[in-house]
């Protein structure tokens, strides 16, 4: 497992007014609320907003933000409804395909008719979503909608009556939808590490192994750290890999567990808080077996599955990255570290396992089973397997390397101080708003339902970043409930630019945005479980006694 640390954080309470820096308040203070200088920018101007800043550890700061949720006189108040799966049409381009939340205007209008004949209070209604730095934008599609309810159960009852005239659907509430007008409340919470006073050490921990999943606060626990947050994307279907699996890089402690998704942005950190940064990177790996060289596919991940895809030349459907979309692909190579987990994954092809000096001890088929103490693995699938025979004799020496690479194609070395962990979409650089769903899959062709509810919509999310004094900065919102709204992915970026960041990027969110203090879970989860495991976390811990 990695790091642990045990000990608590001494903790000095602080409120300030709305607006202020999450990081400049070091004192005990209580002022009355004042109108703030640099609100959130969320919903009308003139909602209330209040801050309350706690000192965790010297350099480290929480800054909780409650936004709006008071008064909703000046606009309309927002509602439960019923969201209805609309089928094709008869002039849809696609008749037979199954019912999604959007649909073009012609269908969406022919299922409104049809449920007005049957007795129901039904609307279409279009759905414009915001240009973004690399998405037009526009109309996503028309929507159709049943009733305005008071309460959650109202809108459910009404859905149970859809379903019985056959029709499916959802109860949602208006003020998930995004509209600027929206009065909140919103919850949102900063920690803030400034490095000029930090001398605790900020690490990343995927637990005892990549492919379980564990909770923030469990990770959190283990470390004995002061805070954290969850981290990257992982896989949580079986069907899709190993639950737990990080869905694109993953370096811990200098080591590169988990390969890119190709092109997509990821956030670097240092033990010492100092020189956080979001950038993008590839990479590539071989197996070396004297003169023989063979190109490698993956790393720590189950062969022919790529989460969220952005992996080789003949992956279905795309070698680009798509997000929430596992690509396939029959014919790899993946090589497995002891980090993995207490066997590696079993299935057809041929596996060449190797000891703590990198030599064949044994050829396995099928694949699957217990690594050696220190040892590793080259799984071959497919076509790739008269590759890994050739190249594989027991004995044999062979040599896996990996190398990651920047935007610019240069070469990343980690030390064993830092931590890369998978991210996106990114929000803000240099300053600006710059949001790339479209570069980094989120744009999902033929389906703008997906983008609707994934990115137009307001969800929980989790942000980090870097401010221009060099303060990393690790945010989350909650969302997904009527005590606060969550965030857009447009929103999320105006949130991070309105906190002061230079660079900054999209976490895992969703039921998987927690924070912790203390080893509690400060937030409020969204699934109706409670805190999600994750794959990762990022823990800001104390300094060693």
């Amino acid at each position: 497992m990695k790091k642990r640390l045990c000990g608590a954080a001494a903790v000095l309470g602080v409120l300030v007014t709305a607006g202020a820096p999450p990081a400049q308040a070091s004192s005990p203070a209580t002022r009355p609320h004042q109108p703030a200088r640099h609100a959130l920018p969320l919903g009308p101007a003139d909602l209330t907003e209040t801050r309350t800043t706690t000192t965790l550890q010297p350099g480290v700061t929480l800054t909780r933000i409650v936004r709006g949720g008071g008064d909703e006189s000046a606009a309309p108040a927002p509602h439960w409804t019923v969201e209805v799966s609309i089928p094709g049409g008869a002039t849809s381009p696609d008749p037979d395909a199954p019912p999604t939340t959007l649909k073009d205007r012609a269908s969406a209008e022919e299922l409104t008719a049809e449920l007005k004949s049957k007795g129901f209070q039904a609307r279409a209604e279009q759905v414009r979503t915001e240009r973004t730095a690399d998405y037009a934008g526009g109309t996503l599609g028309w929507r159709v909608r049943v009733g305005t309810f008071d309460s959650q159960p109202a809108a459910t009852a009404e859905r149970s009556r859809l379903r019985a005239a056959g029709h499916t659907g959802s109860a949602v509430h208006t003020g998930w939808d995004g509209d600027a007008d929206a009065r909140g409340p919103w919850h949102v919470d900063v920690l803030t590490i400034d490095p000029r006073q930090f001398r605790g050490r900020l690490d990343a921990s995927y637990g005892p192994d990549l492919e379980r999943r564990e909770p923030t606060s469990q990770l959190s626990r283990t470390a004995g750290a002061t805070a954290a947050v969850n981290a990257g994307f992982f896989v949580l279907d079986p069907k899709a890999g190993a639950p737990g699996d990080p869905a694109g890089v993953g370096v811990y402690d200098g080591r590169l567990l988990s390969e890119p998704v190709a092109g997509r942005p990821a956030l670097v950190t240092h033990d010492n808080g100092r020189r956080t940064e979001v950038t993008r990177l590839t990479w590539r790996g071989r197996v070396d077996a004297g003169a023989t060289s063979l190109p490698l596919n993956g790393i720590n991940r189950v062969p022919g599955l790529i989460r969220n895809c952005g992996g080789s030349a003949g992956d279905t459907p795309t070698s680009r990255p798509l997000h929430d979309v596992t690509c396939t692909n029959p014919d790899e190579l993946v090589t497995f570290t002891p980090e993995y987990g207490a066997a590696t994954p079993s299935g057809e092809g041929l596996e060449a396992v190797l000891d703590a000096h990198d030599r064949v001890v044994e050829l396995r088929s099928p694949r699957g089973g217990a690594l050696p103490p220190g040892g590793s693995s080259v799984q071959a699938t497919g076509r790739r397997v008269a590759d890994l025979t050739a190249a594989a004799h027991l004995g044999d020496r062979l040599r896996v390397s990996t190398t990651l690479l920047d935007e610019r194609g240069h070469r990343v070395r980690p030390t064993t101080k830092t931590d890369i962990l998978n991210a996106g979409p990114e929000l803000v650089r240099d300053g600006r708003l710059h949001v790339t769903p479209a570069t980094d899959g989120m744009v999902h062709p033929d389906d703008p339902s997906w983008y609707y509810g994934w990115v137009h919509k307001r969800n929980p999310r989790t942000l980090a970043g870097v401010d221009a004094a060099g303060r990393t900065v690790l945010v989350t919102a909650d969302g997904r409930s009527t005590a606060s709204l969550g965030l857009s992915i447009a929103e999320s970026a105006e949130v991070a630019q309105s906190l002061g960041l230079r660079d900054a990027v999209n976490l895992d969110g969703g039921g998987s945005t927690t924070m912790v203090t203390g080893g509690t879970v400060i937030n409020a989860p969204s699934d109706a479980a409670g805190e999600r495991p994750v794959g990762d976390a990022l823990l800001i811990l104390p300094r060693r006694q």
